[in-house]
């Protein structure tokens, strides 16, 4: 099936992967954009990569304590 969870390291992976992925995706634009002279819009993209980095990891943790307040029963 398609839709199967991905669990434990697979998922780490995965996630891992996605972030590298927006981090190299904000440097080529950034580089790209530093080199043709516009350096605000250079930080402009390498301000809204951090904040998409961010929003992920935000995800990530909400998903951990979610996870331990499953495990240990917690309210």
């Amino acid at each position: 099936e398609i839709g199967v969870r991905l669990v434990g390291s697979e998922m780490c992976i995965r996630d891992s992967f996605q972030i590298a992925g927006v981090g190299i995706l904000t440097t080529v634009v950034a580089s790209v954009l530093n080199s043709s002279g516009r350096s605000e819009l250079a930080n402009l993209a390498t301000v809204a990569g951090l904040a998409i980095v961010l929003l992920m990891v935000v995800s990530l943790l909400s998903q951990l304590f979610t996870n331990v307040r499953t495990i240990f029963q917690l309210g």
